[in-house]
């Protein structure tokens, strides 16, 4: 297996974007632990089951899928009710993310999740990048781009690590409060720290 970096980040600060340069310029094999939440609870997967048990049809979308927005405010609003899911979800999350890790042949592979810290996913990499950008900015920034409420924005980012915590945690740290040029250059910087550190592991 590759060696892992994982990249965390709150909602709005831009992982997705730094994921995306690292995966587009420098070939990197990107696991992203929200895609696989998706995989997850698939239609005829057994967890969608389970959530259509518990909360019903109204949780579907018209062509079967889950209503994810209708189950996040569910579940955002019922602290019992999120960790029913997150029981249900992690592991099945976590096989489907070691499963990816580990085909990865570039020469490292980027774990990409919200809740690298705070879910203990963070032990499957041996460095954690943090993409920092201030409150305000993820709040405009999530508020534009999802279309939702600065409340409901607030509860998810209630729920994700304090900012200071996951600074805490963090080997890297990519600044992501200007443009994406900006961003990119952090990656680029990363990447070749990155190159030189396995270099001299094997050397």
């Amino acid at each position: 297996m590759s060696m892992i970096i994982g990249l965390t980040g709150g909602i709005g600060s831009g992982k997705s974007a730094a994921a995306n340069y690292f995966a587009s310029a420098h070939g990197i094999h990107v696991v992203d632990v929200d895609v696989k939440s998706r995989v997850v609870v698939e239609p005829g997967k057994p967890a969608l089951a389970h959530i259509v048990d518990r909360f019903g049809d109204s949780i579907l979308l018209a062509d079967g899928n889950l209503d994810r927005a209708a189950l996040r405010q569910r579940v955002f609003t019922n602290p019992q009710e999120r960790v029913w899911l997150e029981d249900l979800l992690h592991p099945l999350i976590r096989d489907e993310t070691i499963r990816d890790l580990s085909s990865a042949t570039s020469p490292y592979a980027l774990l990409v999740s919200p809740l690298l810290i705070e879910s203990g996913q963070h032990s499957l990499a041996s460095r954690i990048i943090v993409v920092d950008v201030p409150e305000a900015l993820q709040l405009a920034r999530t508020a534009v781009r999802d279309k939702v409420s600065e409340d409901q924005i607030k509860a998810i980012m209630q729920v994700q690590a304090q900012r200071e915590d996951r600074l805490k945690k963090a080997h890297d740290i990519i600044v992501n409060d200007r443009d994406l040029s900006h961003l990119h250059q952090q990656v680029d910087a990363l990447h070749q720290q990155y190159l030189a550190m396995l270099q001299e592991n094997n050397s």
